[in-house]
């Protein structure tokens, strides 16, 4: 497969010839994702409960923004190990400048919600109201509803020298509280949590809501019975949720992470949310007692967590929505066992164009069932609290099966779920593995042994790009490929025998994998396609993924485009390459396509000399899937799946496709419309119509 080139272009060592500055900062290029999300939502075009669920994304993924990256940074320079980053910014000041760019899309978010979604909203029938706003009989109906089913769950605390003050949960919404004593003239200070049971928006009467801290701050009175209050101001923290266990020195993983999860509640502040309202003394009292520095405050207009709004945005409204589509079974499957359709040819399948119900929870329902399927491998990184696939795999084992199941317990924000499930498959029976020391296990892979008419053995595999979850199926766009090629099969028996036992295999058939082998294998494809443009043979590189930050990939890129390679990158996030700068880049492409699915199926395509190498899998461009999980790409090799999978990046990089298109200094600048003012393609609407896949509405 590798020819030697007559005439070979080298890269550099470590970029050693390529200017400083050519990294972008990594956290800024995930704030600029998140505000194409913010762009999405004051997109005026898109249906209007569509545009207030993107509201509710970008709340959530600020979050988990702060959360992660935030707190990161903020470790480092606690623990002392704030070395620069590779744009060269010291942790100190990357922190700065996120706390600029942050506040400004915050207030960014609030103006979109207050001048146009809900006035939108309003308009449309459906009104988020303030107390204020209500009328006399609204205010008794909340009453009413107050003692019925708040007053029950919600506590006060007081903080004074018998009380300290109380820990303030991560995420949680908050009252804070000033009380006066008529008898003591003194004043109090109290903090009421908003339980989490309680929904975000209480509904007054049909599609009139209100947010449900102001129903609690109505009814202070009754909860400080005998006392004065003065004022209240809603405020919300949001705190690291990292977990550190040490795996070399735990002999229970399990019982480590439930002990980790339950300190996770207790980390350290990394943002504290309070209303614009707020008055300086309650706003000192809580950065004290918090511990929040002046630059982890951010002051907005209320209501907080608009993370709620997904609530509003499931409101039963169809004309109001993006119209329903109907994911079609693959033509293949119609009329024939999904195992016999496999074994004739391979099968692509693209989701959530195509059913993930009918064909991958088919495949493993399939192999639970039929009596000739004596074992069944899986790799489980997330799934649903009601997975089909679970409860298949449940009961291939308790028919006999042998079944093993690589159970990724540390998968971040899902690890009690995941814990739950591992548990549940122990007890049917199952092999619960939970991966590789030191790894995440993060590959999407499924192997079924089959015992067939003749008695020979086959596997029938199915390795993807996304997780085997039904739910987020429906709004995640993945890749997934069927195969009985006994080169596949053999790549997944290697693979799951070194993530179950002992090994350290690098070479596999039809598969890369890392850490080990995958990111030497890229670094050789991009140099290949050096040598073959330097050789005069077709050229290009064609890569689809969510993030690009990996210093090394980057600068390979780089001295690939300055040999005068092609190169067009398709990525959904953050991306730290800096396109289109004469001398470093001018061959490079960036765009980066958001809209009602979320993009998440990463593709790599090497056009090879006219022979396109074409990868799909799970491993993203990033430090931690190239070294330090473990990660899978499988060679496509039928022609006509090789050629849909080309024809989709060509058309997502096209000029007269839709899309947000990067600039040299990391800005992104979306183009929706020709010279002319004519719409450009929406490339995931043109996806519905594919000849390939016949998605219907319904």
């Amino acid at each position: 497969m590798r020819t030697v080139s007559v005439e070979p272009v080298y890269m550099g060592q470590s970029g050693e010839n390529l200017p400083a500055e050519r990294y972008l900062d990594r956290e800024e290029g995930w704030l600029r994702f998140n505000q194409r999300v913010l762009e999405l939502a004051e997109d005026t075009d898109i249906p209007l409960l569509e545009r207030a669920r993107y509201l509710a994304i970008f709340s959530s993924n600020l979050d988990e923004f702060f959360m992660v990256r935030v707190a990161g940074l903020k470790r480092r320079l606690a623990t002392g190990l704030a070395v620069a980053s590779p744009s060269g910014h010291h942790p100190r000041d990357l922190l700065e400048r996120i706390s600029e760019v942050a506040h400004d899309l915050m207030l960014r978010h609030a103006r979109c919600f207050h001048g146009s979604v809900r006035p939108a909203l309003a308009e449309a029938g459906i009104r988020i109201l303030r107390w204020d706003d209500l009328e006399e009989t609204d205010r008794q109906r909340m009453h009413r509803f107050f003692r019925r089913s708040i007053y029950p769950v919600v506590t006060p605390f007081a903080v004074d020298p018998a009380h300290p003050f109380p820990y303030v949960s991560g995420r949680s919404l908050n009252l804070a509280v000033t009380v006066g004593d008529p008898r003591t003239g003194r004043d109090t200070f109290a903090r009421i949590k908003v339980p989490s049971v309680l929904p975000r928006f209480i509904e007054v009467y049909s599609e009139h809501f209100v947010p449900v801290e102001d129903v609690i701050a109505a009814h202070l009175p009754q909860l400080f019975e005998g006392m004065e209050v003065i004022e209240h101001h809603a405020f919300r923290v949001t705190r690291n949720v990292d977990l550190e266990v040490d795996e070399d020195e735990t002999d229970d993983l399990v019982q480590s992470l439930e002990n980790e999860l339950l300190r996770r509640r207790f980390g350290p502040l990394v943002r504290l949310e309070v209303e614009e309202t707020i008055s300086n003394d309650v706003l000192d009292i809580l950065r004290k007692e918090l511990g929040a520095e002046e630059e982890e405050v951010y002051r907005v207009p209320g209501p907080l967590n608009l993370a709620g709004l997904d609530q509003i945005a499931d409101l039963d409204r169809p004309e109001l929505t993006f119209s329903p589509m109907v994911p079609v079974e693959p033509r293949r499957l119609m009329n024939g066992d999904v195992l016999s359709a496999i074994r004739e040819r391979e099968l692509l399948v693209q989701h959530p164009y195509e059913s993930f119900t009918a064909t991958t929870e088919r495949f493993i329902a399939t192999a639970a069932i039929d009596p000739n399927v004596v074992a069944i491998k899986q790799t489980l990184y997330r799934t649903s609290g009601d997975s089909p696939i679970v409860t298949a795999l449940i009961e291939a084992a308790r028919d006999g099966k042998e079944v093993t199941v690589l159970v990724e317990i540390k998968a971040r924000f899902d690890e009690q779920n995941n814990i739950q499930w591992a548990r549940k498959l122990e007890d049917a029976g199952c092999h619960v593995v939970f991966g590789v020391v030191g790894l995440k296990t993060h590959c999407k892979l499924s192997l079924v042994v089959r015992r067939e008419d003749d008695g020979s053995l086959r596997r029938y595999c199915h390795v993807g790009t996304g997780n085997y979850n039904p739910k987020t199926a429906r709004i995640y766009e993945d890749f997934g490929l069927f195969s009985a090629d006994p080169d596949v099969g053999e790549d997944l028996s290697d693979l799951f025998n070194q993530l179950t036992g002992f090994s350290r295999k690098k070479e596999y058939r039809r598969l890369l994998v890392a850490p080990g082998g995958l990111r030497e294998s890229l670094m050789w494809q991009i140099q290949n396609e050096m040598n073959k443009h330097a050789q005069g043979e077709p050229a290009r590189i064609r890569i689809k993924v969510n993030s690009l930050v990996d210093e090394d990939i980057v600068d390979a890129l780089y001295e690939a485009s300055r040999v005068g390679v092609p190169i067009d990158l398709w990525v959904r996030g953050s991306c730290v390459l800096r396109p289109g700068i004469p001398g470093l880049s001018e061959t490079i492409r960036v765009r980066s396509i958001l809209g009602r699915f979320l993009e998440h199926s990463r593709v790599f395509i090497f056009e090879n000399g006219g022979e396109p190498q074409v990868w799909i899998g799970s491993a993203d461009l990033m430090p931690r899937n190239l070294d330090r999980r473990v990660e899978a790409l499988i060679r496509v090799t039928d022609p006509d799946h090789r050629m849909r999978l080309v024809g989709m990046l060509d058309l997502a990089m096209a000029e007269s496709t839709s899309s947000w298109r990067m600039e040299s200094d990391g800005g992104w600048t979306r183009v929706t419309r020709d010279a002319l003012g004519e719409p450009l393609l929406d490339l995931q609407n043109t996806l519905r119509g594919d000849r390939h896949l016949r998605a219907v509405d319904g």
